[in-house]
């Protein structure tokens, strides 16, 4: 469990450092309305991509074109938002997930949880994959947050003895971008099924209690 309490020293740190370098004290009426409006904008750029109408966004947040562009003078801006704010909910549900279940199954449950980001992002990927150089920076926060995250649910699964030694979160991390590069992130049902495939993977080989049979117990010499 050392191991575990280091990685999730680690992310609290990360996600401090983060926070200090990014954002400024707010009001908690602006902070609900940027919250809102963050999350305004990944259900429109889900449903209709980053080139969707500003005031779609507004009018779904429940604010005024004003408050968009304040908060958010460029497009590029609101995209680094929602997709900064997908990595965080990806990285924090790690804890969360370690403290309610057994290593392998919290490891399995947030597998699946990136592959739900992973489908997410789909919506963001006009935006992400142009030159802008206002995104240069979030393949270094992906890896940042996630990796770390992810590490901790993979060391406590392997010291539970839950699946095999050997890999890396950042290899797992590559893998299930990889899986959604091949198209299988725009069927969500079909990318979890494959990223379910690859989690079984890991358990290959690791050995079983063995289970005895009741005439075996009965049988067994007394001491």
């Amino acid at each position: 469990m050392s191991r575990m309490n280091e990685r999730r020293s680690e992310m609290a740190a990360n996600r401090q450092k983060q926070d200090e370098g990014t954002l400024r004290p707010m009001r908690a009426d602006a902070q609900r309305k940027m919250s809102a409006l963050v999350r305004a904008a990944l259900e429109v750029f889900t449903e209709s991509g980053v080139d969707a109408p500003v005031r779609e966004i507004a009018e779904r947040a429940g604010v005024g074109l004003g408050t968009v562009y304040r908060h958010f003078p460029q497009r590029s801006d609101l995209i680094v938002a929602v997709y900064r704010s997908q990595v965080d909910d990806c990285a924090d549900a790690a804890t969360e997930l370690a403290n309610k279940h057994e290593p392998f199954e919290a490891f399995a449950r947030w597998m699946g949880h990136f592959a739900d980001f992973i489908s997410t992002k789909r919506g963001l990927a006009r935006g992400l994959n142009s030159s802008d150089p206002a995104y240069s920076a979030l393949p270094g926060y992906f890896f940042s947050r996630l990796g770390p995250a992810l590490q901790m649910l993979l060391d406590a699964a392997v010291e539970s003895r839950a699946i095999r030694h050997g890999y890396e979160a950042g290899e797992l991390l590559q893998a299930v971008a990889a899986l959604g590069r091949g198209g299988h992130d725009e069927e969500p049902a079909q990318l979890r099924k494959m990223i379910g495939l690859l989690v079984d993977g890991l358990r290959y080989g690791q050995p079983t209690p063995e289970v005895k049979s009741p005439r075996q117990r009965r049988s067994r010499p007394a001491p």
